[in-house]
């Protein structure tokens, strides 16, 4: 069993995801699943499926800027928003940025920057 320190974090960062715009409808469920999980003899296996989840998720910064020029990056973002999208994501990367950093990938960044002690 994990901590309590370390579960509140996860659930914190768990909360921030799922409210996010850009939370997939896989990783919300993957969230929600952990959540009920958390604390219980369950915890460890839903620790795992969140962990693959958010590993499969997550967005490198690459495939952001590949999108965000795409002809579905303009469907999804508007043609003006897409362009913004990508310069923002070559930004991040310049910066050194290895994902995404909207607020469903930087709360998963987060829990995955916490990998080794989950599992």
């Amino acid at each position: 069993m994990m901590n309590q320190k370390l579960r509140e974090f996860v659930t914190e960062k768990l909360n921030d995801m799922t409210a996010a715009f850009s939370c997939s409808a896989e990783a919300k469920a993957a969230a929600e699943s952990w959540l009920a999980a958390a604390g219980t003899e369950g915890e460890a296996e839903e620790t795992k499926k969140l962990i693959a989840e958010l590993e499969e998720d997550i967005m490198p910064v690459d495939t952001l800027i590949a999108f965000a020029g795409s002809e579905a990056g303009a469907q999804v973002f508007g043609a003006e928003k897409a362009k913004e999208v990508a310069a923002h994501g070559e930004g991040i990367k310049a910066a050194g940025a290895k994902y995404c950093d909207c607020p469903a990938c930087a709360a998963a960044e987060a829990i995955l920057g916490k990998k080794d002690e989950l599992l």
